[in-house]
């Protein structure tokens, strides 16, 4: 079976291997298991790679290069409208070749996906939406063309679109779905974490405003501010990086709060296990992997109430829903810590919901979508 993937993920070469961001390429290696040749389109980066980015893992792989390129200002437009009929012929020309197709969505790469697959109404295929499918979210117009088009059974056909969440209005293209991390066997039991002093704090992401790393630190800084003792470590680069580095300094905040940068899954899941809570306090989302990952070594996690989170966290009941209102959010997170019977509980209801969702039960449902041949 020929297995092609098309993605707006741009990838480094090095040493004859494929390299991109770790969580995609990690989910790939799952899917390409089952396929005899590997056909990935993307766009290649002349980035040196960095602890985030590892290899695809399968003998028989051919990489096709295409340009990235957006739709933000008129002036990207028109340049954009040289590369699109080339970047256009070359998906179809790719998905000629395929058995099964395998589109990442949402972008700009993934728009054009979706109406070159139309041209394929017998291929089987199975498309990601890593973003937010919630239908009354504001999204760019691009990003609702994709989910037009995909839900549309008339116009994609023999498709499986992944999606977080179950919404209203969806078709029987649309399959209610999950991502996943760590395998059954890393089931260990959860160390033991009681809400004592030092408070440890985990923030997993892009250091960039639809993130709010800062909303985090200023929610830390304030319980810090109201007499509890507590730290926090962000995992993560990004554009905002250097005025979090400012804002920590005019703050002092430097024993409180610490940037360690992009670092390897080893480092970040120890980061994990030794934390009370895990924050992610984003303007959207899909699946966050750091909320389940962080509820999967016995973190309460604390997140915005966008896309699947509020189902992640059961309504609150195993976690803290955001409002983006400090003083209210400061004080579910003090009344967390005050009870340590509600924190134990929510703790052990996090880790019980994430434990569900591992990359063998992950596979089983991937190997369902795949006809081998």
């Amino acid at each position: 079976m020929t297995f092609v993937i098309i993605t707006h993920v741009p990838h480094i070469l090095e040493q004859n291997q494929y390299f991109g961001y770790a969580p995609y390429v990690r989910e790939m290696n799952i899917w390409i298991r089952h396929a005899d040749k590997v056909l990935i389109i993307a766009p290649i980066s002349n980035a040196f790679k960095t602890a985030i980015e590892i290899n695809y893992e399968h003998d028989n792989i051919e990489f096709k290069t295409i340009q990235a390129f957006n739709l933000l200002s008129l002036k990207e437009i028109s340049g954009s409208i040289y590369k699109i009929p080339t970047i256009s012929w070359n998906l179809f020309k790719a998905m000629q070749q395929a058995d099964h197709i395998h589109l990442r969505c949402p972008g700009n790469i993934g728009l054009l996906c979706c109406i070159v697959q139309i041209l394929f109404p017998y291929k089987q295929k199975s498309a990601k939406y890593a973003g937010n499918w919630d239908p009354k979210s504001k999204q760019p117009w691009t990003y609702k063309l994709q989910k037009w088009i995909l839900n549309n059974t008339f116009l994609t056909r023999n498709m499986q679109v992944l999606v977080y969440g179950q919404w209203e209005g969806s078709s029987s293209n649309i399959k209610p779905f999950f991502t996943a991390t760590y395998a059954e066997a890393d089931k260990v039991p959860l160390l033991e974490k009681s809400p004592i002093a030092p408070i440890r704090f985990v923030f997993v992401g892009t250091l960039v405003s639809g993130k709010s790393p800062l909303y985090a630190i200023q929610l830390v800084e304030a319980l810090y501010e109201n007499g509890i003792d507590v730290l926090l470590t962000l995992y993560g680069e990004g554009t905002e990086r250097n005025y979090l580095e400012e804002y920590i300094h005019q703050n002092n905040l430097e024993n409180r709060i610490v940037l360690q940068g992009n670092q390897s899954q080893n480092v970040i899941q120890k980061g994990y296990e030794q934390s009370h809570f895990v924050i992610l306090p984003s303007q959207s989302e899909g699946w966050p992997k750091a909320i389940a990952e962080g509820m999967f070594w016995g973190c309460v996690p604390i997140a915005t109430a966008v896309s699947c989170i509020p189902f992640m966290l059961d309504q609150g009941n195993r976690g803290v829903l955001l409002t983006m209102n400090l003083e209210k959010d400061v004080k579910q997170i003090e009344a967390i810590i005050e009870d340590e019977v509600d924190y134990q509980n929510r703790r052990e209801k996090a880790a019980e919901w994430s434990r569900k969702y591992t990359l063998d039960f992950f596979e089983q449902e991937i190997k369902k979508m795949i006809q081998t041949k």
